[in-house]
């Protein structure tokens, strides 16, 4: 006869539940409010709208996922954890690639374009 020692719950409260949504909905609204007023300049709609972008990640991983150190003894934590470095190098590889791409890229006037 096996034992099952679970002290977590398999699924969030419904607390946990409606907080996350309420935040997901604000941290939605408020980033396509801020770029369809023209609240602040570009650069600084782009830096909040990526911040929220990250927190309603955090909330989307806590709240709904329920990823936490304690479920399955951290391993769903750590796998979390690799999954978000690899696409964090993917991305700024890309960019840097791209970026060392386009400042080495030889100039080309208009006319050499069109002959193309």
């Amino acid at each position: 006869m096996t034992a099952h020692h679970h002290s977590e719950p398999a699924h969030g409260s419904k607390g946990s539940l409606w907080a996350g949504s309420i935040l997901s909905i604000l941290l939605t609204v408020i980033p396509f409010w801020m770029v369809m007023s023209g609240a602040m300049d570009a650069t600084a709609t782009t830096v909040a709208i990526f911040v929220m972008a990250i927190a309603q990640i955090v909330v989307h991983v806590v709240c709904f996922l329920h990823v936490d150190s304690r479920s399955e003894s951290g391993w769903t934590l750590l796998a979390f954890i690799f999954t978000a470095i690899i696409v964090c190098i993917t991305i700024v590889g890309t960019i840097w690639v791209m970026y060392h791409m386009n400042l080495n890229m030889m100039p080309m006037s208009m006319g050499e374009m069109s002959n193309m």
